[in-house]
């Protein structure tokens, strides 16, 4: 056999029973995984866009000074430092109270333990092409399963269409 040959293409309408039930194993057990990994990329898009929420919320207001505005005029009379405490995340769940320094910059997470200080506006692009690099691989990852789901549907069809043909030929032979 040379190193170039083409898979061999099998009609599964040509086997038997026991082999369906194995290709049908095989196509659940892959169907599993498939959904397995679609259920974390949702996952990690549902966390860029929080990420980018985040970012969002990060505004030169937020950085210990606030206007007070003349409301008849609508115009800011004076600028208040105040001591503008904020909740900074440790982990999903853990914050600690700290200070906002730098409102136009913030440290994004690049993967595998890497930080980088970016702009806000290089954040906000940087976590928006993430999610849609992850939009893109749902939506084929999406055909896939499709794909994948109709394949199991066909063997399990033609299971049942065997067993049947095979239930009565059985009921032919007793009642011969």
């Amino acid at each position: 056999m040379s190193a170039s040959a083409q898979p061999q293409t099998i009609n599964v309408a040509d086997l038997d029973v026991a082999q369906l039930r194995d290709v049908r194993r095989q196509l659940e057990e892959e169907l599993q995984h498939l959904t397995g990994s679609f259920q974390q990329l949702k996952a990690a898009q549902a966390k860029f866009r929080s990420c980018l929420e985040n970012v969002a919320e990060v505004k030169p207001a937020n950085k210990g000074a606030f206007p007070v505005l003349d409301n008849r005029v609508g115009e800011i009379l004076i600028w208040l430092d105040v001591d503008r405490t904020i909740l900074v995340p440790l982990t999903n769940s853990l914050y600690v109270p700290g200070k906002l320094r730098d409102p136009d910059n913030v440290i994004v997470d690049v993967g595998t333990g890497y930080f980088v200080k970016k702009s806000r506006a290089d954040a906000t692009k940087h976590y928006n092409s993430k999610i849609d690099y992850v939009r893109e691989n749902l939506e084929k990852l999406q055909e896939t399963l499709s794909k994948k789901q109709d394949n199991l549907q066909y063997v399990a069809n033609i299971m049942v269409a065997k067993e049947q043909g095979a239930a009565a030929a059985g009921g032919k032979e007793a009642a011969s």
